[in-house]
């Protein structure tokens, strides 16, 4: 019989979070979820399994995010495995987005989810057992036009957590990067920050990226009841991976990435080995 864990998912209103959430109550899991809204707790805890525990976190407060780590491990511990699930999609051709909308994608995608795990690190090293899942995306191998400031988020978010993989494998902690693809989730929908265009330029370009965005959103191939099973598997295994797809199309578009890249690897690398000595 799998043991029960008990599981920090962050973002549990809507989602991925909210379906793991579902999925790991209902397979026997105690879930510990993070809302935004005080009005989402009681609702959340109203879960009939009575396993379902919920903490009010905005992920842009770095002070509380400390505290409230601390007081879960205190009253709810120990933290068997955090999945860093909360953020958001900030759409924009770059040269038209202020930089202040790159570091509010930066401060909750990447900022949040690392203070929160610096949080939970004294613990999980001191018991040499714990699972850190960074939910990244596709878009953290690929990238598009009209979403360079949250590709970079998620380019950021799978080199944190390769690195830290590899700082924690001395004390039995692991870390995987989920890289979903295109999922029916709320990310194009309500939760994608979109700038206001400006610049004729990029019309050609661009109008039609974000009428198909907009097209697709509720109709994309992923099921996330599936990712949310899914991410079951990933936390019952002993060893789990440092990077897993979620998604045919995450994995098509991945591969055809890797496959350009060492293509030019292959064509430059006269000049790449040109500076040796």
């Amino acid at each position: 019989m799998k043991r029960s864990k008990t599981l920090l998912i962050t973002g549990v209103s809507s989602g991925f979070g909210q379906a793991l959430a579902e999925a790991a109550l209902a397979a026997g899991h105690r879930v510990i979820g993070t809302v935004r809204q005080a009005s989402a707790v009681s609702s959340f805890e109203a879960h009939p399994s009575g396993n379902a525990h919920a903490r009010q976190l905005d992920l842009t407060n770095t002070p509380a995010i400390a505290r409230v780590a601390e007081e879960i491990e205190a009253s709810l511990g120990p933290v068997d495995v955090l999945v860093n699930n909360a953020g958001y999609g900030h759409e924009g051709v770059l040269e038209e987005s202020p930089t202040d909308e790159l570091r509010r994608q930066f401060e909750v995608n990447v900022f949040g989810a690392v203070e929160l795990t610096r949080a939970l690190l004294p613990f999980f090293r001191q018991r040499r057992a714990g699972h850190i899942i960074n939910i990244t995306s596709m878009g953290g191998y690929i990238t598009m036009p009209g979403i360079a400031y949250y590709c970079g988020s998620k380019f950021a978010l799978e080199g944190i957590s390769d690195a830290l993989g590899k700082e924690l494998t001395p004390f039995n902690v692991h870390v995987t990067a989920v890289a979903p693809g295109s999922f029916r989730t709320d990310w194009a929908g309500r939760s994608m920050r979109r700038s206001p265009r400006k610049i004729a330029d990029y019309d050609p370009l661009f109008d039609p990226v974000r009428q198909a965005r907009l097209e697709k959103s509720g109709q994309q191939l992923g099921n996330p009841q599936k990712a949310a099973k899914a991410m079951l598997e990933l936390i019952a295994s002993d060893q789990p991976p440092a990077h897993l797809l979620l998604g045919s199309d995450a994995l098509k578009l991945v591969r055809e990435r890797l496959v350009g890249m060492a293509q030019d690897i292959d064509a430059w690398e006269r000049l790449t080995v040109s500076t040796d000595g």
